[in-house]
């Protein structure tokens, strides 16, 4: 697709910091249209009844409704057998997915993966046999001679991110300082689908690109692109300090009760990550009431860095430099206590959320045991978390369920110091046949302590199979994909 007036906007303003015009990009995305095309016929109806969807998506889908397309009862047919379960995010769940797997591959005749099996993303990998059914639809449909139709519409729409994405994206990089090798290759873009359910932003990083794909919405989610923005620009920068902020990682033993998702508790690196994009978004949006509310959500770094954000504007390094300064200087017992003085949200938001979305024939005996024993794990009661995860193992359960109990030990084991048997307790968890979410993470964890106990090939090993493990929880593979790429960084340093 021709590329719009925006990226030649960006060369002529922006010539000193873009180095090629794929460095920064709005756009629209063939392989997401012809995808999404496809499961609109196929039956894919979220949100078909809120004012901000695009005209445009119902008169495809009219369209395509009136043609003889052999293929749709095959496609209609893949379309139901993936749907995600029934719950309050199945629809993001279903469109998801599918985001993936058109940003995953080469578009057509054939519409091949791009790159290695082992890149492939996990929630893209669930679709293994939508090749040949997307291709006859391509065909029968003629999705070629539609997108040359209704590419003027999107690029009507792109008009109004152009001049918001830009001053977001200048006013971002003056303030971070970001010189002239800030990309180093990397890539942004932005994707506008017109043919998702409205309101709805999701981003996706793999390897060195971002993508952040906007449905239609009455204006510009500007907010949410620039918080993907700053991921982009601030992710590498606590990456390549990460070996500096494990020595700080004590302070996750104080947010073990706060509504963060699980992996914030686990990953010290993503929590103080976290904690700083807070802390600049309300830097940026002079919200100082931000930071109070992000604390009290468990991003705990969010009110040290606020501190030190003003004292970055004040000297001449860029954030990428000044930011090692501010992760030496985190005084842990000054954090502590303020942290421990903090009344913090709901504890229980992310365990109610889930017992809600659970349905289906009662719990097995050990499944019973283990909820129990996560509850206290969550609590910091490790002991009495430790004699459930046991009982567990000598309750009736299945193969899964078993593999969850010796994950639980291996993880106790790991925070109470004792290497050697969280290693022989997390190789237990791989050989009893686990689900995809606790092999994942029993890999990361692996790979963890392989690094502590300076093994760097080892641990680079179990990254990439983490990375692998089809159905794998989407944050162990981005853990596995960034810690991954420090080690490779860490070997590339000259001794």
């Amino acid at each position: 697709m021709k590329r719009i007036p925006f990226l030649a906007a960006i060369c002529l303003l922006c010539v000193s910091r873009l180095h090629g015009a794929d460095a920064l990009q709005l756009d629209a995305n063939e392989n997401l249209f012809y995808v999404l095309a496809a499961i609109n016929a196929a039956g894919y109806d979220e949100g078909l009844n809120l004012p901000d969807n695009s005209p445009l998506r119902g008169q495809l889908r009219e369209y395509l409704s009136k043609q003889n397309i052999s293929s749709l009862p095959d496609l209609k047919q893949f379309y139901r057998r993936h749907m995600a379960k029934p719950g309050p995010y199945a629809g993001v769940q279903d469109l998801s997915q599918y985001i993936s797997w058109a940003l995953s591959i080469t578009g057509p005749p054939d519409f091949a993966w791009k790159g290695r099996d082992v890149d492939i993303p996990p929630d893209a990998r669930t679709l293994d046999g939508f090749t040949p059914v997307m291709i006859d639809f391509y065909q029968q449909a003629g999705l070629n001679a539609l997108w040359s139709k209704v590419r003027p519409v999107y690029e009507k729409e792109l008009e109004k991110y152009h001049t918001p994405i830009l001053q977001m994206t200048n006013k971002i990089d003056a303030w971070m300082r970001v010189g002239m090798g800030g990309y180093l290759g990397r890539r942004f873009s932005v994707f506008i689908d017109l043919l998702a359910a409205p309101e709805q932003v999701q981003t996706r990083n793999y390897g060195d690109d971002a993508f952040v794909i906007v449905t239609p919405s009455e204006t510009p989610r500007m907010y949410d692109i620039r918080h993907a923005y700053l991921h982009f620009q601030i992710d590498p920068i606590m990456i390549k300090y990460g070996m500096d902020l494990a020595q700080k990682r004590s302070l996750l033993d104080l947010v073990q009760l706060t509504p963060l998702e699980a992996n914030y508790k686990n990953d010290f690196v993503l929590l103080a990550n976290e904690s700083l994009i807070k802390a600049v978004e309300c830097r940026l949006d002079k919200d100082k009431a931000g930071v109070d509310r992000a604390m009290r959500q468990g991003y705990i770094l969010t009110q040290y860095f606020s501190e030190q954000l003003p004292v970055f504007e004040q000297q001449q390094q860029g954030l990428r430099f000044f930011t090692e300064d501010m992760i030496n200087a985190i005084d842990l017992k000054k954090e502590s206590a303020r942290i421990s003085a903090i009344k913090f949200d709901s504890g229980q938001l992310q365990r109610k959320a889930k017992q809600v979305a659970v349905a289906g024939p009662e719990l097995s005996p050990s499944a019973q045991t283990l909820e129990k024993a996560e509850d206290l794990y969550s609590q910091k009661g490790l002991d009495k978390s430790k004699e459930l995860f046991l009982k567990a193992l000598e309750q009736q359960g299945s193969n899964e369920e078993h593999a969850q109990a010796w994950y639980g030990l291996a993880r106790i084991s790991a925070l109470q110091n004792q290497p050697d048997a969280a290693v022989k307790l997390f190789e237990k968890t791989l050989s009893a046949s686990p689900d995809a979410f606790t092999k994942a993470w029993s890999l990361v964890y692996l790979a963890r302590l392989a690094q502590a106990a300076n093994e760097p090939d080892k641990a680079a090993k179990f990254y990439q199979d983490a990375i692998a493990v089809p159905g794998a929880s989407e944050k162990a593979v981005e853990a596995a994909r960034k810690e991954s790429q420090n080690i490779h960084k860490t070997q590339e340093v000259p001794k």
